[in-house]
């Protein structure tokens, strides 16, 4: 048998099984779409959940479809647990968009370490961007004090990195004092995908280590 690729032996992680709860499109690429391909290109088994289905992403002026709601979530859960199949290395979340889904997320996180105490999870908490939400404002607090704390990376954009951290996000010095807000609140990894500074666009890494923050 082939030897994996090495980007997914540069991960700590066993099996590389990751389990991605995001939303699906019918047309365009965005959440599990535009997530699970790629991810299997680099070795990784991955197991999709979509946490919506919709005839496209909310940016159209409309748009049809179906949510999943938590307990329907946990149900899935619950058949793969029932079949000793929920052994994960990842958890993978994205758009989520109700309250009670994103409480069952937490629910399915504390699941996963039960099982595997060494899961890695990255989570991209979408809210919205350039000063619109795409969610219902509850979704908010719950992201900053329930779901940060148990992240293990987290890769907001700007408008929801201020949204997290109620900082102001004008300059890269203001990006580094939000990544260092977020590593107190939990992630030892923070990734803030697109800083909008002068008209140039940034993007700030951080990773935590030994209580030492490289940016």
């Amino acid at each position: 048998m082939a030897s994996p690729p090495i980007l997914s032996l540069a991960l700590p992680s066993n099996t590389g099984r990751v389990l991605s709860i995001q939303s699906h499109t019918v047309q365009g690429y965005v959440g599990n779409k535009s997530a699970v391909f790629p991810l299997q290109l680099l070795g990784y088994d991955v197991d999709p959940i979509n946490s919506v289905q919709f005839s496209n992403h909310t940016g159209y002026p409309t748009f049809k479809g179906q949510v999943l709601n938590g307990q329907q979530l946990l149900d899935l859960v619950e058949g793969l647990e029932a079949n000793n199949l929920l052994y994960y290395t990842h958890l993978l979340t994205g758009y989520i968009g109700s309250v009670s889904f994103l409480k069952s997320v937490l629910e399915v996180v504390d699941k996963l370490r039960s099982i595997n105490p060494n899961l890695t999870y990255v989570c991209d908490p979408v809210m919205g961007d350039e000063g619109k939400l795409y969610v219902p404002e509850d979704l908010v607090s719950v992201y900053r004090e329930k779901v940060v704390p148990v992240a293990s990376m987290l890769t907001p954009n700007q408008f929801e990195a201020e949204l997290l951290t109620k900082l102001r996000i004008g300059s890269e010095t203001d990006g580094r004092k939000a990544c260092n807000i977020l590593h107190a609140a939990g992630p030892s990894k923070v990734v803030i995908t697109s800083i909008n500074i002068d008209g140039n666009l940034l993007l700030i890494g951080s990773h935590q280590k030994d209580k030492v923050v490289f940016c």
